[in-house]
């Protein structure tokens, strides 16, 4: 066990610690030595003050995503759920290969693998899927942490990476959380977009509900921006004249002006928006105004809240892709945008657009670009890891408790539901409380705590 550094930050001990994985699993086993190139996998292990030198259960965290790494506490209710874990845990919180500290991805790296082609890129980046994300934290607790079982708590893509593990190595999870991450099982990206879509149109019509004068200044803004057919008319490295610039030089179209609402699905994600609408416009007092310039804060904000995670919209509809594939994925969320014309750039009150990527980001986005060669390849294809065993899971005998959020916009209640109905020994809490992020409050993952404490799903543990 490599350990890196270890500090204290108000109410929390840390250890920042690292192991070696195999890039590729094909042909190794977690747990077992390896040869031929490997990662450097990055965890801390977080404390409670007084529990520093007590053997307490461990408790692995399971990042939401695609491409999320661990969270970087400031104390224990930063992020709520710790407050309530390091009660009863010893908390791991592993960066995803290929974020954070994990041998990190992002431009450079696939500007540096452009030599080797845009099938190397492709293939390297199916590496960073659930199937090599799963085996990493296996090969994490047999090798580092005595082969102990552990509880897995998984957040958003978290519980994606739940179904994986209790798929792949349910023997070595004790019991497992999941917060608004029920994937549904079979995967199929297409479906998915096919309930999210109108539940973003239904969020788009209580923004504007709730915030009358943003359907104006809303309105207002996309009337200055082209859209991404007017950008890509023009030519590589040219832009329509009038063409409002982002501070890192990517051009703002209606498009992109339309994915701040992939927060919409988290509170208080309305207010958020609506005050970057606030100070959209430059001249007078503010108001909403056609010959009004935008303003650099605008501008600086926007840019902040629809750009993303290096490896989050690459790998965001790949997270669907179950083994061998009847189809290619082609785009899913475009292919489903096109079929929903309120969605459409010219329609007024303008629709935002939830967690979903397309093709034009990838043109468009400088920190996207590198990777579109690498895209249009795994569009295409229909072989990956597989990622969840349905027999698997209904034979499932490891105490999986669930809170299902019933307005989530992200992951479809219902779908999650259905597919609860079919994994062995599953309980769920269904409630419209919260929104998708609401372990990052107090009381969720509390809750839970408490209801597999009941049913003495803990009892291995304690």
């Amino acid at each position: 066990m490599t350990l890196l550094a270890q500090y204290y930050v108000p109410g929390l001990h840390v250890e920042d610690r690292s192991v070696a994985v195999p890039l590729d699993w094909s042909g190794h086993e977690p747990g077992r030595g390896f040869d031929g190139d490997s990662l450097r996998l990055f965890y801390r292990v977080v404390t409670s003050p007084e529990h520093v030198h007590d053997e307490l259960p461990l408790l692995v965290y399971l990042q939401g995503g695609p491409g999320g790494e661990g969270p970087r506490p400031l104390n224990p209710t930063s992020d709520g759920w710790i407050a309530e874990a390091v009660k009863h845990f010893r908390v791991v919180l592993p960066d995803q290969r290929g974020t954070g500290r994990s041998s990190r991805i992002d431009a450079q790296v696939m500007e540096r693998m452009a030599g080797a082609g845009a099938r190397a890129q492709a293939d390297y980046l199916k590496l960073f899927l659930a199937d090599s994300i799963v085996r990493d934290f296996e090969h994490l607790r047999r090798t580092e942490f005595g082969g102990a079982p552990w509880v897995t708590l998984g957040q958003s893509y978290g519980g994606f990476l739940t179904l994986t593990y209790l798929s792949l190595y349910p023997e070595g999870v004790a019991a497992s959380f999941t917060c608004g991450g029920i994937p549904h099982v079979p995967a199929d990206a297409t479906e998915v977009y096919e309930h999210t879509f109108p539940r973003m149109a239904a969020k788009t019509a209580q923004f504007y509900e709730r915030y009358r004068v943003d359907e104006e200044r809303v309105a207002a803004v996309a009337e200055k921006l082209p859209t991404v057919a007017e950008v890509a008319a023009t030519g590589e490295g040219w832009l329509p004249a009038g063409t409002p610039v982002l501070p890192n030089g990517d051009p703002l179209t209606v498009e992109r002006l339309q994915c701040l609402g992939s927060d919409f699905g988290m509170k208080p994600s309305f207010e958020r928006v609506h005050w970057i609408f606030d100070e959209a416009f430059l001249d007078g007092d503010g108001s909403a105004s056609a010959d009004s310039a935008l303003s650099a804060p605008f501008l600086e904000k926007v840019m902040a809240a629809t750009s993303s995670r290096p490896l989050y919209w690459p790998l965001q509809e790949f997270i669907y892709a179950n083994g061998e594939l009847d189809e290619p994925i082609r785009w899913a969320a475009q292919r489903v945008r096109d079929e929903h014309p309120a969605f459409g750039t010219g329609r007024r009150p303008l629709t935002f657009t939830g967690e979903a990527m397309f093709p034009w980001m990838f043109n468009q986005e400088k920190a996207l670009r590198p990777f579109r060669p690498a895209m249009d390849l795994l569009m295409e294809d229909t072989r990956f890891g597989v990622i969840y065993d349905a027999d698997q899971l209904a034979r499932n005998e490891v105490p999986l408790q669930a809170a299902v959020y019933f307005d989530d916009m992200y992951v479809d209640s219902l779908m999650q539901l259905d597919t609860l109905s079919r994994v062995g020994n599953s309980h769920y809490w269904t409630t419209n409380e919260f929104e998708h992020d609401g372990n990052h409050g107090p009381s969720v993952f509390k809750r839970l705590y408490q209801e597999a404490l009941d049913r003495g799903d803990l009892e291995s543990l304690f």
